[in-house]
């Protein structure tokens, strides 16, 4: 059969006077573009398969010293929280509805029966759980029901972890094999919990996704958070980016994670600017576990391995590369190992390809008595822990360079890993993860992304009990909670946080809670250097860390907000010169946009200025000037939501080729609510290609800083 001819499962939408009308059939390419021209047709899409992407928590965020100031009370009660992802463990402490009254008369969702799941497994916590499969079925077949639950039983964890982070209640004596040790919750403990399982083992289907946010949306949760993302297309054709337009509209912030790409450029996914973007910093806390070697020397890695210790002696030592007959032998994938080579010696296998705890696995089956795994360019130093089954220790690059270097000299090389436990005050801290994507904006340039960075690495949070830590087939181990990494963790957090200003401000709108989050985010420690990023051991942009690492007790009282409403997210649909169809199709109503009306992406009333400029000219991109030199102005509108009074305006540049002046450079409030705008404009000069610069502005009022990153590239 031809490419063209080649038959795909499409997803087809038209209005209704109630909501969207979704339809799956199966079409060629050919056909669906016919289709699509048809009167009543807003849009035709392939389906699209979408990927995934705590103890210390709390405290590292202030929320636990600073108890007094959030509404963890009768409002913060009312606040619900719908989470799209792998299903829920109801039996996880994490959804203990001791103490909490009513479901709130809002809700107008319920709890679906299914495979082992049945609506008493919701309770005044847990008030909803929904599933959907059609997508996934319609493109793969019938769910395997002696493999995973058709309901929104969780037999994966990742759902789980996600939805306790978000808003797990106050578990005590919460640990994984005894480390974080201490007492779990989630950001907003009080609220309450929906959740929406999309994600199955063959994946998160578009058209089930799109199907879960329009039901959530009617079900009234106030947050959605959605740990997971793949597709880089036109908003218009981004389920999640429809969705999430319907959700804002409905005063619904939609939380999603940046994705795992990093440290790559343009690695970003949910770039909508109607979406809160999170990328995924580490914590102070770490599980060390030190090598030791024949030379004497010691090395520092982590693990989170609880077993049988290694014997109190050294033991040989080997390269996973010189142990196998295959190329790649050195990963330790399934079956390269020769048990000759490796019984009963540490192993050294290199990170990359296969899970790394699976890499454990394989030495284990070949005999051998524990894992060096060492980090490769492509991770640098980031270290992330595992629950590995045999005693195994996570190392960056730097050390895993110098360990080789032992190993491949020595005649007789040998070495031991010793367990630490659980480690407290770690610095620096946050730094920006080094799998945490990265900007520019890879379809609007204009808008700055990620919007900001959270906890996301060896977070603790809630499991399911149908799989063990690692997720591996052959770990028999069953745990109450579970430590994991990823922007899938950074995510729930943002959601939670959002809960509680949502409890706080029940009147914000979801752009002026993202602002709330955005502009009071910190980018330097206290010692007033930048936040780093682990992945080049420099100091971290906007690209990495968006508007810097949230500060939810600063964002309760953030004095100044940049507002948006939907009016402003059409125009900004306008200056993408979206027709009205593509329009339509995204927004679900009849507009156009005014032929008489100049629109422009500067104008969109975003926390954070990105500018893209033609490489060499300096011109702005797409304007076909060649002057060598460029002017770009931005209007801004900020709403008193503080007390009265007059703030004034500070501008941190780090580059020569940028100057950057704001008119006015005070601005005066008088009342609450009150708006007032100003115009920011960069005059830059032309300089070479892939330059990027960074700066800042601030306005404050002596007690309030309202900050917004600055970032223009070169292109």
């Amino acid at each position: 059969m031809c490419p063209s001819q080649r038959r795909r499962h499409i997803l087809f939408t038209w209005p209704s006077q109630k909501c969207r009308r979704v339809l799956k059939i199966i079409l060629t390419a050919e056909e669906a573009q016919e289709i699509e021209k048809r009167p009543g047709i807003l849009s035709v899409m392939e389906e699209v398969n979408y990927v995934l992407h705590t103890t210390r928590t709390p405290s590292f965020l202030g929320l636990d010293q600073n108890a007094a100031l959030l509404p963890e009370s009768d409002s913060s009660t009312e606040v619900i929280v719908g989470v799209l992802d792998t299903g829920v463990w109801p039996e996880s402490k994490s959804f203990d509805d001791t103490g909490f009254g009513p479901i709130p008369s809002s809700w107008k969702g319920e709890c679906e029966s299914g495979t082992k799941f049945t609506a008493s497994n919701c309770n005044k916590k847990l008030i909803g759980a929904r599933y959907f499969a059609r997508g996934y079925e319609a493109t793969l077949g019938p769910i395997d029901e002696s493999k995973e639950s058709r309901s929104a039983r969780d037999e994966d964890g990742h759902g789980t972890h996600t939805a306790s982070t978000a808003a797990g209640s106050f578990v005590p004596g919460a640990n994984l094999f005894g480390y974080a040790a201490g007492t779990a919750r989630g950001m907003a403990k009080r609220a309450r919990v929906a959740v929406y399982k999309v994600c199955w083992t063959g994946g998160c289907f578009s058209s089930d996704i799109l199907a879960a946010m329009d039901k959530a949306i009617d079900d009234n949760v106030n947050v959605l958070s959605l740990s997971l993302g793949g597709s880089m297309s036109d908003y218009y054709r981004d389920s999640i980016a429809i969705g999430a337009f319907a959700a804002m509209e409905k005063g619904i912030l939609v939380s999603c994670s940046a994705g795992n790409g990093g440290p790559s450029s343009y690695s970003l996914s949910n770039v909508a600017p109607w979406i809160t973007t999170v990328g995924a910093g580490t914590l102070d806390r770490d599980f060390p576990a030190y090598v030791s070697l024949g030379n004497g020397k010691n090395f520092s890695g982590v693990s989170l391995y609880r077993g049988n210790s290694l014997p109190a002696k050294l033991l040989p030592f080997v390269y996973a590369g010189n142990a196998s007959n295959v190329t790649g032998g050195n990963l330790c994938m399934t079956g390269t190992l020769i048990p000759e080579m490796v019984r009963g010696k540490i192993v050294l296998c290199d990170r990359g390809v296969n899970p790394r705890v699976q890499k454990g696995s394989v030495v284990k089956t070949a005999g051998g008595a524990g894992m060096i795994l060492t980090n490769t360019a492509a991770n640098g130093e980031e270290l992330v822990a595992d629950a590995h089954l045999l005693p195994a220790t996570g190392v960056g690059q730097i050390t895993g360079d110098a360990i080789k270097d032992y190993l491949f000299s020595d005649r007789d090389p040998m070495a031991t890993i010793f367990f630490e436990g659980t480690k407290l005050g770690v610095e620096p801290s946050p730094v920006v993860a080094a799998f945490s994507s990265r900007g520019p904006n890879s379809i609007t340039s204009e808008v700055l992304k990620p919007d900001m960075i959270a906890p996301g690495v060896n977070i603790l949070a809630g499991w399911t009990g149908a799989v063990g830590p690692t997720g591996l087939a052959e770990d028999d181990r069953r745990v109450d909670f579970n430590i994991i990494s990823g922007t899938s963790m950074s995510c729930p957090h943002v959601s939670g946080l959002a809960a509680l200003l949502k409890a706080a401000h029940p009147d914000w709108s979801p752009a002026a809670i993202r602002s709330a989050l955005m502009t009071t985010a910190y980018t330097a420690y206290k010692n007033g250097k930048m936040i780093q990023d682990v992945a080049t051991g420099k100091p971290s942009t906007p690209f990495d860390h968006g508007a810097g690492h949230v500060d939810p007790i600063s964002a309760l009282n953030p004095g100044l907000i940049y507002d948006l409403t939907v009016e402003d997210y059409l125009n900004f649909l306008c200056a993408l010169n979206y027709t009205a169809l593509q329009i339509n199709a995204l927004a679900k109503r009849n507009f156009s946009c005014d032929s008489s009306k100049t629109y422009s992406t500067n104008d969109l009333n975003y926390p954070s200025f990105a500018i893209s400029l033609s490489a060499d000219t300096g011109s702005t991109k797409g304007s076909g000037s060649s002057t060598g030199s460029s002017v770009v102005k931005h209007t801004r509108t900020l709403t008193n939501v503080g007390s009265p009074g007059t703030y004034k305006v500070s501008v941190s540049t780090i580059a020569r080729s940028v100057k950057i002046s704001i008119e006015p450079e005070t601005l005066t409030f008088s009342r609450a609510n009150e708006k007032k705008s100003y115009t920011i404009t960069f005059s830059t000069i032309s300089m070479p290609s892939n330059t990027n610069v960074f700066g800042r502005i601030e306005w404050s009022n002596g007690k309030n800083v309202v900050g917004s990153p600055v970032a223009i590239s070169w292109t």
